[in-house]
């Protein structure tokens, strides 16, 4: 027989489930919004390139652009990086291997500054959270900032990984908003979209490992290259 006590044990236990869940959901809205005090805004990852050389042009080719991104380029092995981080951290284990790969692995002087740059201001800004005080701490890649935030505050992998893969195609598709144009509503349309895309990349990344790095988007990232030489250009990368 179920005492009044226990049901009443049972819904607090719910309720404090519910509210970490809540809270969770939460800091990854803050800390993977566009508001979020990284400077994702100006880089475009090689994409004004891609729309300056007009191959990508409108809704289909910026689709195709991010899917191959998200499955077989730089965001699948920044995506391998982060769940590598949450894991060590959580182990209690040193993760400076794994934040030395992730520079190692950045395709071009740009690719390296873009993510460390974000990286770096990922964890000034977490001082909110943290009360430690900004700065100080080197450069560090944004996936390896991202995972080992996620996991020190208690954020699910599989939560995590969505959000910042949603992050990073949300940003690409702003870009192109800007840059191709390309209006609102088709950017909106991409995004929805790459829904399977990003949550199944998410789930692939979770129960990866190291060995499952590696890219095959050359072009992306000789694009990225050719970018940093531009005589106009609005992005930074």
């Amino acid at each position: 027989m179920i005492t009044g006590t226990a049901i009443i044990m049972v819904m607090a236990s719910t309720i404090t489930t519910t509210m970490t869940e809540a809270v969770a959901l939460a800091r990854l809205m803050t800390w993977l919004s566009p508001a979020f005090p990284v400077g994702s805004f100006a880089y475009s990852h090689g994409l004004e390139r891609a729309i300056h050389d007009g191959l990508i042009r409108d809704r289909q080719s910026l689709l195709g652009w991010l899917e191959t991104l998200l499955e077989q380029g730089s965001a699948w092995n920044d995506a391998v990086l982060l769940a590598e981080t949450w894991r060590k951290i959580g182990a209690g284990d040193d993760i400076a291997d794994v934040a030395e790969l992730a520079e190692a692995m950045s395709g071009s002087r740009e690719r390296h500054m873009e993510t460390t740059l974000q990286g770096g201001a990922f964890v000034d800004a977490m001082a909110a959270w943290s009360g430690y005080p900004a700065g100080g701490e080197g450069p560090i890649a944004y996936p390896v900032a991202v995972g080992s935030a996620a996991a020190r505050y208690g954020i699910a992998l599989g939560d995590a990984l969505t959000a910042y893969l949603h992050a990073f195609a949300s940003n690409l598709v702003q870009a192109c908003v800007r840059l191709v144009p390309l209006g609102q509503r088709d950017g909106v349309a991409t995004l929805a979209a790459l829904e399977p895309v990003i949550l199944r990349t998410a789930r692939r990344a979770a129960a990866a490992t190291l060995d499952d790095l590696g890219s095959c988007t050359i072009r992306a990232d000789i694009l990225s290259m050719n970018h940093e030489t531009q005589y106009s250009r609005v992005f930074r990368s």
